[in-house]
């Protein structure tokens, strides 16, 4: 009997947006902690993580799907399910960003970010939700972002999707809740990725950015481990409908 309550040894976990930045980080982490995983993105650097948990011993599969539309679900699942027999946690880190004010703003770049970071985020729950019930039990976890919790700067399609994503988190736990499965989000922080690098690299907004972080740096993928295996590990068998910022104090200043 495992006696470490964050173990995940034996636990099949699907991580979308895994082939980069956060939610290769966060991949890794799960594998760290035991679970075996699926990794999904667009890109073929999604083959480049899935090597990485093999070399630590986990079983992994990659799966190049692009969530711009929801076509890509079903197979993701019925992979993962046949492979492994099971879903047990649910990481939804895909997404995209889109930068213009307002006023500019295109009905494509909208429907683009809100179909990755929004419709695709819930499809992919459900999806997970309906074999989770199968057991009773089962970890879902979003990423949101500090702007689920304040407007930001030219990105309105972004500041939606992810102000959706905290309400549709907080949603799913009121109902999935008696079913055994826990439905949480995390909203990272100004994280040093490869999405942020011209916001790390601009002069007008970087010293600013910077100075406002009580850590006094910017986060890594690294530091998004703990939070997740946390969220996904029996630890937290009793957290529902959170949003947990991992953001060096920003929220709190």
């Amino acid at each position: 009997m495992n006696t470490n309550p964050f173990s995940l040894s034996g636990k099949v976990a699907i991580v979308t947006g895994a082939s980069r930045g956060l939610g290769a980080g966060m991949a890794i982490g799960l594998a760290e902690a035991g679970a075996d995983v699926v990794v999904v993105a667009s890109s073929d650097r999604v083959f480049e993580t899935a090597a990485k948990i093999k070399a630590l011993g986990r079983k992994c599969i990659a799966i190049k799907a692009d969530l711009i539309t929801t076509a890509p679900i079903e197979g993701i699942f019925a992979t993962t399910i046949k492979e492994f027999g099971k879903v047990d946690i649910l990481v939804n880190c895909a997404g995209i960003i889109r930068r213009a004010p307002a006023i500019e703003f295109t009905e494509k770049d909208w429907n683009d970010v809100i179909q990755v970071n929004q419709t695709a985020v819930f499809f992919m729950c459900q999806a997970a939700a309906k074999d989770m019930m199968k057991r009773k039990q089962g970890k879902i976890i979003n990423i949101a972002s500090l702007l689920s919790f304040q407007g930001g700067v030219i990105v309105p399609s972004y500041t939606a999707s992810k102000a959706a994503v905290a309400g549709l988190t907080k949603a799913l736990a009121n109902e999935w809740a008696s079913s055994g499965i826990n439905v949480n989000a995390i909203a990272p922080g100004y994280m040093a990725t490869e999405m942020t690098t011209a916001l790390q690299n601009s002069v007008e907004r970087a010293p600013g950015i910077l100075a406002r972080i009580p850590q006094g740096r910017w986060g890594t993928p690294e530091d998004m481990k703990g939070a997740v295996v946390f969220l996904a590990s029996d630890a937290a068998n009793y957290v529902q409908g959170q949003v947990l910022a991992v953001d060096g104090g920003w929220l709190g200043r």
